[in-house]
């Protein structure tokens, strides 16, 4: 089977940190970020990074009982982004701040959908899945839009455990959402870790040489769900010793030879607005009212002083003429 269409990618990361600050965190995971009016899980302070589209990094601090704690959370368009060195550094530094990782999801993409969902559930149903989860359920999804499906998700475990397993048809899903990247992708295989789990998953990656990720992380998935030759009335030592279906030993042999993927995707100049004004225009209001205009225009003018590589790709995209700079008022 060719190992080409097997990918893996960071999906998400939660962390908290025992004392920390915002210009740290900047520093860590590069991004302007924001401050915000609101709170963020039970943090009175909140503040706000938009890196790539669709990837949202959201950082709580400032509780009462632990002033200093930061806990940080960052989204798929951000972390997705990453090279395997960037995730060790991040993870490296968590650990020696005396952090912990409350949540990591890791994406096995089966890119060309060598197996289908009616596959899996069709082997669900016939008592061939071999898991720890007590718990299944399929979620047929649609747009509100047009009535149109978006495709059945199925769900091994629920979101209170620390090991959930959510298996889609991520190309449908972007198709619906008008993603040109859509065509790139096939069946994910999402695996949400949680509290101890992500934890002990971190530290193993932390350990291991990158080239032993793959293999380790398909290792994660058939402890936790494996598909065999067997039926739901065998005894479970019975079901254990069962031979692999050759569908899922076709499937994981893929994975263990996959390649971790680096997201490239562009953000949009409106993409950039629409963020701004449903994050922080709240905090932009109080910031006129009480320094003025003069105060914003030069927010902008010092803002512009720091755009990098990807600010001026986007102004490129927008504008057929030289590259605009602000000039000072």
């Amino acid at each position: 089977m060719d190992n080409r269409i097997f990918t893996v990618i960071l999906d998400w990361l939660a962390f908290t940190v025992p004392q920390a600050t915002v210009d740290e965190i900047g520093e860590l995971l590069d991004g302007e970020w924001f401050e915000t009016a609101t709170g963020f899980r039970g943090y009175p302070t909140c503040w706000l990074t938009n890196q790539g589209r669709h990837g949202v990094g959201k950082l709580g601090t400032g509780a009462p009982r632990s002033p200093k704690e930061v806990h940080v959370d960052l989204s798929a368009g951000i972390v997705s982004a990453w090279e395997e060195s960037k995730i060790r550094s991040v993870l490296a530094w968590v650990f020696r701040r005396g952090g912990h990782i409350t949540r990591m999801d890791v994406a096995l993409d089966d890119r060309a959908g060598v197996v289908s969902i009616a596959q899996v559930k069709q082997a669900v149903d016939a008592g061939q899945a071999v898991t720890r989860s007590q718990k299944f359920q399929v979620l047929a999804g649609s747009s509100l839009r047009d009535g149109a499906s978006t495709g059945d998700t199925l769900y091994f475990g629920s979101r209170e455990s620390q090991t959930m397993l959510r298996v889609y048809d991520k190309r449908l899903e972007l198709e619906q959402k008008g993603r040109a990247e859509a065509k790139d992708y096939g069946v994910r295989w999402e695996l949400e870790l949680k509290q101890d789990r992500a934890q002990a998953c971190a530290k193993a990656l932390l350990t291991l040489p990158p080239e032993d990720w793959r293999e380790f992380l398909v290792g994660v998935l058939r402890s936790y769900v494996d598909f065999r030759e067997t039926s739901r009335d065998a005894e479970p030592w019975e079901k254990y010793r069962a031979s692999l279906l050759p569908w899922w030993e076709s499937l994981t042999e893929g994975f263990k030879r996959c390649r971790l993927v680096v997201e490239k995707v562009q953000q949009t100049l409106d993409e950039v607005c629409q963020w701004l004004g449903q994050s922080i225009s709240a905090m932009l209001a109080l910031a006129y009212f009480h320094r003025g205009e003069q105060f914003l225009q030069q927010l902008i003018y010092t803002g512009s002083k720091k755009w990098k590589a990807r600010h001026r790709a986007m102004l490129h995209e927008e504008r057929s003429q030289r590259p605009y700079v602000l000039r000072h008022a």
